[in-house]
């Protein structure tokens, strides 16, 4: 855990990993990073300049390829979720002694190569199971795994779009969304949210006010199915022995807190 003396001395600070939240610009240089093992040792860069809810992951690195693509391995245009793929000179062979796996993770595909759509490129792709999107700006938003992906009343659910929207308000430190079933076999939404320690209240309506205030923020940020039914505040988000979001360990939430 850095503290203010810590780092008098600090220059430059990596981060990777995991999503990186609610960076407030501080007296070193931070980068964050992203490159799984199978395209060593890092794909994409972002510099961190100012305050920032959601930091990206950045732009791909010299002589490496990043795609964002739906479960029919098409590109998806800006701002839309899908998986990201990985091709370029770092890109790993496959898994040693592990044909099957390799051939699941590490495809070829083909797309258009000019803007006259007369001519196509194969490229061999890494399947990371990431879920990301295209920024307009031509960065990359880290949105969590693909296998996070819920189905809800017949929709399909990217959590992460919805952590995202969540985490840019300034009251929330951190948030996951995380689907649940209630006790008829119904699947439903539930989102758990960290305050920022300067908007908590002790006054007797404040909780309900700042729930009502995020779900109506919500509803007009992404369509009503993608709303979670419930909130619930946490102090913080547990993590496995890994560092990552341990969704097993979230609470069941409780029903006064409903909409």
């Amino acid at each position: 855990m850095l503290t203010n003396s810590s780092t008098v001395s600090l220059k430059v600070l990596l981060t990777g990993g995991d999503k990186l939240q609610g960076y407030v610009q501080q007296s070193y240089r931070l980068v964050n990073n992203y490159g799984p093992t199978e395209s060593t040792v890092v794909t994409t860069s972002y510099a961190v300049d100012n305050h920032q809810p959601n930091i990206p992951i950045g732009k791909p690195i010299s002589n490496t390829r990043v795609y964002i693509l739906d479960r029919w391995n098409h590109l998806q245009p800006v701002g839309v979720p899908g998986e990201l793929c990985i091709a370029g000179d770092g890109l790993a062979r496959g898994y040693l002694n592990n044909p099957e796996f390799t051939a699941e993770k590490f495809v070829l595909v083909s797309y258009r190569s000019n803007k006259s759509y007369r001519t196509y490129s194969s490229s061999k792709i890494y399947k990371t199971g990431d879920l990301a999107r295209w920024l307009p700006d031509g960065n990359i938003e880290f949105m969590g795994r693909v296998d996070h992906q819920v189905k809800i009343r017949g929709y399909r659910i990217e959590a992460g779009e919805i952590e995202s929207c969540l985490a840019s308000r300034p009251e929330v430190k951190e948030a996951v969304v995380a689907d649940r079933v209630d006790n008829t076999g119904n699947r439903y939404l539930c989102a758990y949210v960290v305050p920022h320690l300067s908007h908590l209240t002790d006054s007797p309506g404040g909780e309900t006010f700042e729930i009502a205030e995020l779900k109506n923020y919500l509803s007009g940020k992404i369509p009503a199915y993608m709303v979670p039914r419930y909130f619930v505040k946490i102090d913080e988000v547990p993590l496995t022995a890994n560092g990552k979001v341990d969704r097993k360990a979230l609470p069941e939430p409780g029903f006064e807190r409903g909409s």
